[in-house]
């Protein structure tokens, strides 16, 4: 099989759950037309039917997980299972496997003859660095919280064992790619996820309204965006998602605040592009929404770490893209939004829009069959 080319191979594409779809589906998505021939592999499928378009009618193999109960709802309490339910799929019949990873499928067992890359965007938040975040909920002394703790330990333990499988590994940020490093000691080369620039497209006319679109989720921080605009009763906030947050979130509504709640992705389109600036709060991996504003001519008010950094232009770069505030706070917001307002003369919708072409879905296809393409070549040549 010697220098043979990738779309000739069996290739198995390794998801950790189909529930919805979201910014890692749409990896999965750009992957299957990348490679429409692969088999897919999830350990839990329960996608609803409307949201099944993506797949194509392509088969979803499951694990053992997928015969549990509860898993519509609970999947994510299976967390303890997972490392030995990946390891359980036979994957002994293909060539490459490619595992697009969040959590456990990085650990998938491949044989000396098969090559195996990992798409990594990040190592699993709740089990490293936000392990205190993630315990927030339960009192240090409590028995819940101290079984947490003890089944987050061996997950660590697995997990950074599972990091030294993949041959070679993707990072979706350069941020991630120093996480990967700091935690699993591994070398990583960056790669980022595509972006429907065909989808959320430019319009350079913008409304008196900011936007906040997330799911309401703690560490996506809405609630400081509200607190904010609480503060500053004077600007309009369009809030749109839904989640375990939102009985929080419409309490802190205010006459400035609208709370939306779930839209479909056309109406989340549209205000978009009307909106005067998108607020992102969160220390995000990636963040796949502040593009999808950019790619809309909407600039982007964010905080200042994580895979935003490389998503967004500063006002200290050329043509850029937004403002950063400095911390996770609401007044930290208000300053971001007040610096905003003051250079929004530097700030051009036609340069947010360039910017967010730079990730678009063509760029990914094409980048993507060269990464496998060539880790195919380095792994036969070795």
């Amino acid at each position: 099989m010697k220098h043979q080319k990738i779309s000739d191979l069996k290739i198995a594409i390794i998801h950790e759950w189909l529930t919805t779809y979201a910014g890692s589906e749409r990896v999965i998505e750009q992957m299957l037309k990348v490679f429409p021939h692969a088999d897919l592999y999830a350990l839990i499928d329960t996608l609803p039917e409307k949201d099944r378009v993506f797949l194509n009618g392509k088969k979803v193999h499951t694990s053992f997980l997928q015969a549990l109960p509860f898993k519509n709802k609970f999947y994510r309490n299976y967390l303890p299972f997972m490392p030995f339910a990946v390891e359980q799929f036979d994957l002994s019949k293909y060539d490459v496997i490619i595992s697009n990873c969040h959590a456990v499928s990085k650990g998938a067992i491949s044989g000396p003859q098969q090559l195996h890359l990992s798409y990594i965007h990040t190592p699993i938040r709740y089990a490293w660095d936000m392990q205190n975040e993630y315990l927030a909920t339960h009192r240090n002394s409590s028995i819940a919280g101290l079984v947490a703790r003890m089944i987050l330990h061996h997950i660590r333990v697995w997990d950074f064992t599972a990091a030294q499988r993949p041959d070679y590994i993707l990072a979706n940020s350069s941020f991630i790619a120093k996480r990967i490093e700091k935690i699993y000691r591994r070398d990583s080369q960056v790669f980022y996820p595509p972006v429907d620039t065909d989808f959320f497209t430019y319009k350079a006319d913008k409304s008196d309204f900011y936007l906040a679109a997330s799911r309401l989720v703690p560490y996506k921080r809405m609630d400081l965006i509200l607190q904010a605009f609480r503060m500053m009763p004077d600007k309009k906030l369009v809030v749109i998602g839904d989640g375990p947050g939102r009985r929080e979130i419409k309490r802190m509504a205010t006459n400035n605040i609208l709370w939306l709640g779930h839209q479909d992705p056309g109406t989340l389109r549209d205000y978009m592009q009307k909106a005067r600036a998108y607020i992102f709060a969160a220390r995000e991996d990636f963040g796949i929404m502040p593009l999808e504003a950019q790619a809309c001519g909407t600039p982007v008010i964010a905080f200042g770490q994580g895979g935003v950094k490389e998503t967004v232009r500063g006002l200290d770069q050329p043509r850029p893209s937004g403002v950063f505030f400095a911390e996770q706070s609401a007044a930290s917001i208000c300053q971001g939004v007040s610096q905003f307002e003051e250079h929004i003369d530097k700030i051009k919708t036609a340069a947010c829009r360039k910017n967010a072409e730079r990730f678009s879905i063509p760029r990914f296809r094409r980048e993507f069959y060269e990464h496998v393409q060539t880790a195919w070549l380095d792994f036969q040549n070795k």
